[in-house]
């Protein structure tokens, strides 16, 4: 395949969504992968992983000399400028979304959106040609045209896809090409519906782009963070906002799968779906932006849809709760820049990974601490998992980063087992089993998952390398030596830091291949620094990674360390989140010294946010943005009926 054939670079991508699907718009305008009605769904462009039979959408205008782009202010609205040889061109790119008719005054989670993709075209000044090439695909990721008719103003496909578009259509071998001459302040839109609408969706374009305006604007409205950062913690937290799955709460990891980890390697996963993990680390970063509604849909996805009474957590689950997420290959695809295989499903979800037990205890505390009350189910969920943590902490897992190898005992792991019981002890009241056992943990830490002289938290019990997930240890609570932590730190950068970036691990892991430096890690790095009170050289690395970012303030999962390019499912919420966290963290350093990060997660949240829930909250927002709303907007609900 030739270098012009191949896919963009993926830090050439924006992200459009409506908490339900997404669609990735390259930076000429092409949309290279969409699933408009969910995240997880069969998609109808994907390009991005299969550069000859995967579909797109693409606006071509004739005679381009220049594109420049980014999101609309306070929303996830793409705006497109190309200027031409005879004029200039306006492209707006949105999925419509809103509030029901029912939303109460701080509802934005209780969403409607029709699963439509907008793309509106205005012409600026003097004339623009363009074609817009509309290449769907069917079910099953059939790399075959879809069959289509051309009516008058649609272009209606097998299985229910219509493009509603104006314009000199025709129908070519590998789809419909449609041509469309504006001049100065003209204006067509084109929407692309799943389902067939009640009515022409083109008539409703300017109030489907106001309502979606309002929605994502009046949202982050709500945000107390007012630091140095203020940009990039805004854009990271729409992106977060935007993976959340309306119909449930879930929270996805990425929108997209089999983005690879290596150029042309076979480290190529499924991230569409909800870790427990990730999500409860997206909600503290959401937290300490005052945020709370989103935590607690995703509280009830838990314990309606995931957590069975008597059932053991699993690590991750579909956005709908489903628990098994078989793993298969899609072998007729050539993925990104031929790395193959394309994969849907994920095996890691049979994983047993000790350490998501101490992050779902951690974000419990860090509601209630919040001001949210735990319901008497949930209660009952989480000391059943404290009960379970206490029978089964000895045995091995394959750890926060899901190895595909043999099982271990991961330091990691065994911190958040202590963290499980610790924080069920806050909750609940101190039982003898779990006060026993978290100081058991704790002494066996330091027995085997210690080396060196003078000593470092190791790995994995018996080994002698680091992990860049002990760089989280610091800011758990554990009563260790801080000297070990300092150490702990300081081997992590020797072995695994390669200037602003920071690396996984060293070592085999059961699969074949490389990977790229990850952000996340490199965000914890920082955090880590300003607990032994290196804060200079925390910010200093904080403001390095803000640099990395793509042009519309987005990052992937991992970087390549030599050339900078991203790597890995795009864009993650992992990453994402940790720039929050980082930058809270930074700033309630700044205000409060050293000795505000320590405690727990939940600790810190109270002195960043105070509370999310109740009159505290409002008292609260009143003191950082001072001002609250008291009325419900009508602006941003969406009612098309």
């Amino acid at each position: 395949m030739t270098e012009g054939s191949r896919q963009p670079p993926i830090e050439d991508y924006a992200l459009i969504g409506d908490c339900h699907g997404a669609a990735l718009v390259s930076g000429k305008g092409c949309i290279d992968w969409c699933t408009p009605l969910r995240f997880d769904g069969e998609p109808v462009f994907f390009q991005l992983l299969d550069a000859k039979g995967g579909g797109s959408w693409s606006i071509e205008p004739e005679g381009v000399t220049r594109i420049t782009r980014g999101y609309i202010e306070r929303t996830n609205i793409l705006r497109t400028c190309f200027e031409t040889a005879t004029g200039t061109l306006e492209l707006v790119d949105f999925m419509p979304v809103g509030r029901t008719r029912t939303a109460s005054v701080h509802d934005y989670v209780t969403l409607n959106a029709p699963g439509w993709v907008v793309r509106r075209m205005r012409c600026l000044s003097g004339r623009v040609d363009l074609t817009s090439r509309f290449r769907p695909r069917g079910a099953g990721w059939a790399t075959e045209p879809v069959k289509m008719e051309l009516q008058d103003g649609q272009v209606v496909c097998e299985g229910g896809l219509t493009l509603w578009c104006n314009g000199e259509a025709r129908q070519e071998e590998d789809g419909a090409a449609i041509r469309i001459a504006l001049n100065g302040g003209d204006v067509e839109t084109c929407v692309l519906t799943s389902l067939a609408p009640l009515f022409d969706p083109r008539e409703q374009a300017d109030r489907l782009y106001d309502v979606t305006h309002a929605f994502w604007s009046e949202w982050t409205e709500y945000s107390r963070y007012h630091g140095p950062y203020a940009d990039a913690v805004q854009r990271s937290a729409l992106a977060l906002k935007l993976l959340t799955y309306a119909p449930t709460g879930a929270i996805v990891a990425a929108p997209t799968t089999s983005l690879p980890e290596q150029i042309g390697g076979g480290r190529n996963w499924d991230y569409r779906f909800c870790w427990i993990r990730d999500a409860t680390f997206a909600l503290f970063s959401l937290s300490v932006l005052g945020y709370s509604a989103e935590a607690d849909r995703f509280s009830d996805f838990l314990s309606r849809l995931c957590l069975r009474e008597g059932s053991t957590l699993r690590i991750m689950y579909g956005i709908d709760g489903e628990p098994f997420l078989s793993e298969r290959t899609l072998d007729h695809l050539s993925g990104y820049h031929d790395s193959r295989p394309v994969r849907t499903g994920n095996e890691a979800a049979e994983q047993r990974q000790l350490d998501v037990f101490g992050e779902l205890l951690d974000w419990a505390e860090l509601r209630a601490v919040l001001n949210s009350r735990l319901t008497a189910d949930e209660e009952a969920l989480l000391s059943g998992v404290a009960d379970h943590v206490c029978k089964t902490w000895q045995v091995p897992d394959h750890g926060i980063w899901e190895m595909r190898c043999e099982p271990r005992h991961f330091t990691q792991g065994k911190a958040m087992a202590w963290v499980t019981l610790d924080r069920a002890i806050k909750l609940f009241g101190d039982k003898p089993l779990w006060r026993e056992t978290r100081d058991e943990i704790l002494q066996e830490i330091l027995e085997k998952g210690c080396a060196g002289d003078p000593p470092h938290l190791t790995q994995h019990y018996g080994a002698e390398t680091t992990d860049a997930a002990l760089l989280q240890v610091p800011l758990l609570g554990l009563p260790i030596d801080p000297a070990i932590l300092a150490r702990t730190i300081e081997e992590v950068e020797r072995e695994l830091r390669s200037g602003d970036l920071v690396h996984r691990y060293r070592g085999t892991d059961g699969l074949e291949g490389d990977e790229g430096a990850f952000f996340i890690t490199s965000f914890w790095l920082v955090e880590a620094l300003l607990t032994v009170g290196r804060a200079n050289e925390a910010r200093e690395l904080f403001e390095h990674l803000l640099t990395r970012a793509n042009d519309v303030g987005l990052y992937a999962e991992e970087v390549d360390a030599s050339t900078g390019a991203f790597l890995g499912n795009f864009p993650q919420a992992f990453t994402h989140l940790a720039l929050i966290s980082s930058a809270s963290l930074l700033q309630l350093y700044d205000r409060e010294g050293a000795k505000a990060l320590r405690g727990s997660n939940a600790d810190r949240a109270k002195r960043i946010a105070g509370a999310t829930r109740g009159k505290r909250a409002l008292l609260f927002s009143l003191i950082r943005n001072r001002s609250i709303r008291l009325r419900s907007s009508r602006k941003s609900v969406l009612s098309l009926t």
